[in-house]
């Protein structure tokens, strides 16, 4: 049985890194999603002329963990790149060297959705065109969803436990809570937490296109993410990574370490109705917000701002606002929500990391980012929509929510540093 969240230890983030289509670290994401900025935009990694969508949102093709020789970067998917870029700022942001303290005792989680596909995609082309003695030999470990992970905790020398969630797009925000769990039951005194995502091929952008998933505004990709407005045709497909040092708090304050916010809480539920779809009573979306809340011991009136997962897309936008306002009833009215995928489109298992580290930085601020895009609401989404400016609020808590397909619902809860 659960202990109570007084009974258990404090947990604190102490560390952020993260690369996205708005900015290769921390520092530029946020100032370019307060500014109302968007990251989407027509493709330039390959020719997507005979797509359906040719659009999506894209980090710089360059960015590259330092270190690293060309032979290691060509034993490395895009995935495992972008995620150690990450965990560097993040650990430099927490202070910790790339060696020393007690590196038995510092864990890594780290969640990808798709792992390694355009590898996959890659190396099958490389069969079909040259026959399988030109197969890269690397090519297993490449596509491996869990060798991101695996590729910080070796960078590190990190031998504390280490953990993959891949729960589709939720995958960033489950290993954050994995990493919370790690840490109350003391198996470590620091865990590197996050999501990593680089699933950008024509294979893929076909595949979402066929479910009508995906937005086809071509001729307009930085007004294509609009969640909870009337005129939301689907989301955007995106990538990136995003990493944040969690730790006790005990720990945290005998090395003298920085906190930048605390981990409250973390619930989880499942839709348990459809392969892709989200729950039309948004059930699944409303017990994991309630039970988030449970984890932390606080009531719905002590959670200040909502940052929602809203991807654009119209059963999903209307599941969660459905899911909200059965939370927080009448209050969900005067509640505000923000959707950052209007800024930085959808980034699958890294959604839910880049966005705890927006969260983190409302906290720190007092600023909710802004929706872009969100020119009409939807009645049936009816919220406090934060549009279509940054809005200043003394937020104390801030609750995050990544859901994804086979019905994943998660939710966080983040609390400013006392």
């Amino acid at each position: 049985m659960q202990r109570a969240r007084s009974e258990r230890r404090r947990i604190v983030v102490t560390g952020m890194g993260c690369v996205s289509p708005l900015g290769r670290d921390v520092d530029a994401t946020w100032a370019a999603v307060l500014a109302g900025a968007s990251g989407v935009r027509t493709l330039t990694r390959f020719d997507a002329s005979e797509l359906p969508v040719r659009f999506a949102a894209e980090c710089e093709a360059e960015i590259e963990p330092a270190g690293l020789s060309t032979k290691d970067l060509r034993r490395l998917d895009r995935t495992a790149r972008l995620v150690l870029v990450a965990a560097d700022e993040a650990m430099a942001d927490a202070g910790l060297a790339r060696r020393g303290d007690d590196r038995d005792r510092i864990g890594v989680a780290i969640g990808s959705g798709i792992g390694g596909v355009t590898t996959l995609l890659a190396s099958h082309d490389v069969l079909l065109a040259h026959g399988p003695r030109r197969v890269s030999p690397f090519t297993v470990p490449m596509v491996l969803p869990n060798m991101s992970a695996g590729c910080v905790s070796m960078a590190y020398g990190l031998r504390g436990p280490i953990l993959c969630p891949v729960g589709a797009c939720a995958s960033g925000a489950q290993a954050i809570g994995a990493a919370a769990r790690l840490l109350e039951r003391g198996d470590a005194d620091v865990v590197v937490a996050g999501g990593t995502e680089a699933a950008l091929h024509p294979l893929v952008i076909a595949a979402f296109a066929a479910m009508r998933a995906l937005s086809t505004r071509n001729e307009d990709p930085a007004q294509a993410s609009r969640p909870f407005d009337t005129g939301r045709d689907g989301f955007v497909l995106g990538e990136g990574a995003g990493v944040m040092i969690l730790e006790t708090a005990e720990h945290a304050a005998r090395r003298g370490a920085r906190v930048r916010a605390e981990f409250l809480g973390y619930g989880e539920a499942a839709d348990a109705q459809h392969l892709a779809s989200p729950a039309e009573d948004a059930g699944g979306s409303r017990l994991a917000m309630e039970r988030a809340l449970a984890d932390a011991d606080l009531t719905p009136d002590r959670v200040d701002a909502v940052n929602a997962h809203a991807t654009s897309t119209p059963v999903g936008d209307r599941s969660e606002a459905l899911a909200i306002r059965a939370v927080f009833g009448e209050r969900a009215g005067r509640l505000p929500v923000s959707a950052n995928k209007s800024s930085l489109g959808h980034l699958l298992g890294a959604a839910g990391a880049v966005e705890s580290i927006l969260c983190v930085r409302s906290l720190e601020t007092g600023l909710l980012p802004p929706t872009i895009n969100l020119e009409v609401p939807d009645p049936e989404c009816a919220l406090d929509h934060v549009t279509p400016k940054a809005r200043e609020v003394p937020v104390q808590t801030v609750l995050s929510n990544a859901f994804g397909f086979g019905g994943v619902s998660v939710s966080l809860l983040f609390g400013r540093t006392p």
